[in-house]
């Protein structure tokens, strides 16, 4: 009984610390020792490390042929940026070194203008004329690799065809979810959430910008998809908290000259005017001086408001000063030539509410800008055409 206990459970010899002299006192056990000690069974650490690299070597799968081809251009698009980058820094440290300036603070600014001074070019066309940019602005922009070794996807929306597109999509709604839940804790507290982005003088970015961007191609209806779901996020209450994540989607337009404000001037009795010059509308030039501390008087190449005697024109005159409550309290002097009266009482409109900027407040300003009064209107006749009655108007034509 003894004997035939121990074979049944010799195969728990490690667990329970049996001895192998155990064999000399049960000499028919040794066959059965003899089959445990054949079979493949790790007893150290190094036995343990050489079976999981066997495992691992045949885990490993072969890499296609094709994505060797991937792997390869992948290596050979770097390796191709990586010595344009540095002949790049090369000639940017030569014509600093041609202008007397220090390579290290050499900026993109400088090198443009040490080439516009060293190869000084006739050429009307900017796109014909030498340049010398980074690398990454002049080479078009590629996906990093896209799959592992194994052939597995890194991005979690590979199969979508456009990843980035959608993984935009995703973001929009967790940052929508986000602010949502920051709201509902608000109105809890009883606190009205009112912090919305602003996003005047903003523009966003074109649909091919935003193919650059995903370095994806796009049609008309996903763009405008991508646009409708931003703006909903722009709409949102707290929609400021996403700045960050609106602005890479957004183009500031070049505001520079509409933020400079004409300075107040004071005559010898020390009452401030502005004088605004170059006022133009179609074929329309004129002049508008606003005096402060005024009663409204308004007088238009030396005539009063009936210089105009169409009542849609006056309004147009009258309207900045209404919009902006000041209607008593300047004076307005215009002298305007050329054109018609529509032409002339725009030029004098967009006059008066550019010097108008002058008397009025920073927020007074910005809802000038977003009802239109800043905007100077460039639109012209369209000039008559050779061989037809008019600019767009064709001669009449009969077969018989």
């Amino acid at each position: 009984m003894a004997v035939s206990a121990f074979i049944r459970c010799s195969h728990f010899r490690r667990l329970v610390g049996v001895s192998n002299n155990v064999v000399a006192l049960f000499p028919d056990s040794v066959w059965y020792l003899n089959r445990i000690k054949s079979q493949s069974y790790a007893t150290s650490i190094s036995e343990i490390e050489d079976t999981t690299k066997t495992n691992i070597k045949k885990s490993e799968k072969k890499i296609s042929k094709a994505m060797m081809m991937y792997l390869q251009r992948a290596k050979e698009h770097d390796a191709f940026m990586k010595e344009e980058i540095l002949e790049y820094e090369i000639g940017k440290r030569h014509l600093a070194n041609m202008m007397g300036e220090d390579p290290e603070s050499f900026t993109q600014a400088d090198i443009n203008r040490s080439i516009e001074y060293l190869f000084p070019s006739g050429l009307f066309d900017p796109k014909a004329r030498p340049i010398m940019e980074h690398p990454d602005k002049i080479f078009p922009s590629k996906k990093v690799a896209e799959f592992d070794e194994t052939g597995k996807p890194f991005h979690s929306m590979f199969y979508t065809s456009k990843p980035n597109y959608y993984e935009t999509l995703y973001n929009i709604v967790d940052n929508i979810e986000i602010l949502n839940d920051i709201e509902d804790s608000l109105i809890k507290q009883g606190i009205l959430p009112m912090d919305r982005i602003d996003l005047v003088g903003s523009s966003w970015l074109t649909q091919n910008d935003i193919e650059k961007l995903f370095l994806e191609r796009l049609n008309n209806f996903e763009y405008n998809y991508l646009i409708t779901s931003l703006e909903r996020l722009c709409d949102h209450p707290l929609s400021r908290r996403a700045t960050d994540f609106i602005l890479k989607y957004c183009r500031t337009r070049n505001t520079h000259f509409k933020e400079i404000v004409l300075p107040l001037e004071h005559d010898s009795t020390g009452r401030p005017y502005v004088t605004v010059k170059n006022c133009m509308r179609k074929s329309a030039r004129g002049e508008v001086t606003i005096w402060g501390n005024g009663s409204g008087k308004i007088v238009i190449n030396g005539r009063d408001i009936g210089y105009f005697e169409d009542f849609q024109h006056r309004q147009q005159i009258i309207f900045p000063l209404l919009f902006t409550n000041m209607t008593d309290k300047v004076d307005i002097e215009a002298t305007v030539n050329g054109g018609g009266s529509t032409g002339q009482s725009g030029a004098i409109r967009w006059g008066i509410s550019w010097g108008l900027r002058s008397f009025v407040d920073k927020p007074t300003i910005d809802r000038m800008r977003v009802a239109g009064l800043l905007t100077r209107d460039w639109r012209i006749r369209e000039r008559k055409k050779p061989g037809q009655e008019g600019a767009r108007r064709k001669f009449s034509w009969n077969k018989r």
